[in-house]
């Protein structure tokens, strides 16, 4: 009897690869579809505790499971509005940007014209063909603007009811998932479902609340700094805070340009001081003790994920690539040929100096 053949390594690694190929290919053409899908799917986890509250306490489970729908489109609701109505009244500030940009290159072309011996026409001629590139690529940017709004209207609109239906239609999918494995790895497919669902819920309200310590904190040294529209640039900050490692430096421009606009170039050091300080306070205070002691995955990982999730989602990606990875380590962790796939995205450190790779002991000729 012929012993059994092992595939070889190259096989598998070219399998594995087009596999990871087609699984996110199919991700990214199918982004309109499965995108509304997972964001139900998280906040339909994090209603969940509310629905079980209300039904302990006689209430129908239908009616239930739409009030805490109401609930998170009245919280959500209320943020946008917000937002969309403090951003109505930026029409002035922009109107002074523009001219300080304006008078800033005309300063910029006379020193440039001054300094390398240009005559000041082809300085100009360059700034006017830049500014004809930058218009536009505003109009790309305004039509592109216009295009994700229509696709967040339609998120706004698909979420709640896809999240009302997973809320409903949850012992029908806990059943089939159940369906789905023998019975005796049923025990961890339920470590795997409860893991999940804390971690989501954990994870999600220690964001919350990490997002409402960097508002506050933006905020009070922006009204400190009597920076114009200080509240709103600190919630927007805080919001773009949570994309990890990118969102902290986006969310300075703004300020900044505000800070520029209306005030003196010294106000801009101070804003730029402001949020270095706040970064530093949210990177080795906040997040360690709240955000990151849910989820345990490191740095290098993490800014990775947080690429592809752009790359394949957009900005929505980046927001669930660190939860996703997340549930994704806890699948890893239970199934033992992944195991190392799950050590690697997590944040344990072997020591320093630990010996690795154990290679035989030489035999003396």
């Amino acid at each position: 009897m012929d012993p059994v053949r092992k595939t070889p390594f190259v096989i598998i690694a070219a399998q594995v690869v087009v596999g990871l190929f087609i699984f996110f290919y199919i991700l990214y053409i199918g982004r309109d579809i499965i995108l509304p899908v997972v964001y139900a799917g998280v906040f339909a986890v994090l209603l969940n505790p509310l629905v079980n509250r209300l039904t302990q306490h006689r209430v129908n489970r239908v009616l239930a499971i739409f009030i805490a729908v109401i609930v998170m489109l009245l919280l959500i609701g209320g943020l946008i509005f917000f937002v969309i109505n403090q951003s109505m009244q930026f029409g002035d500030t922009l109107v002074t940007l523009e001219h300080k940009i304006n008078s800033m290159l005309q300063d910029v072309s006379a020193w440039a014209a001054k300094t390398f011996n240009v005559s000041r026409a082809k300085v100009n001629s360059w700034v006017v063909d830049t500014e004809n590139k930058q218009l536009n690529e505003s109009a790309a940017i305004v039509g592109q603007t216009l295009v994700t709004a229509t696709n967040i209207l339609k998120l706004f609109l698909l979420i709640p009811v896809y999240v009302f239906m997973f809320l409903f239609y949850k012992p029908l999918l806990l059943d089939f998932i159940s369906r789905l494995f023998r019975r005796e790895s049923h025990e961890t497919v339920s470590e795997v479902l409860f893991e999940t669902k804390t971690l989501i819920q954990s994870y999600l309200v220690g964001l919350l609340l990490e997002a409402a310590i960097v508002a506050t904190l933006n905020a009070t040294g922006l009204l400190l700094l009597g920076i114009d529209y200080a509240i709103l640039l600190a919630i927007i900050g805080a919001l773009l805070n949570i994309i990890p490692y990118i969102g902290g430096i986006i969310a300075v421009v703004l300020p900044v340009l505000i800070a520029y606009t209306t005030k003196s170039p010294a106000y801009v050091v101070w804003v730029l001081i402001l949020y270095a300080v706040v970064q530093f306070i949210d990177n080795h205070y906040i997040v360690p003790k709240i955000v990151a002691s849910k989820v345990r995955i490191n740095a290098l990982m993490s800014i990775i994920v947080v690429f592809i999730g752009g790359a394949i989602w957009g900005v929505g990606g980046m927001f669930l690539s660190i939860p996703l990875t997340a549930i994704v380590k806890v699948i890893f962790d239970r199934i033992t040929p992944l195991k190392p796939w799950g050590f690697l995205l997590g944040d344990t450190m072997p020591p320093i100096g630990k010996t690795i790779f154990k290679t035989p002991p030489r035999v003396k000729k």
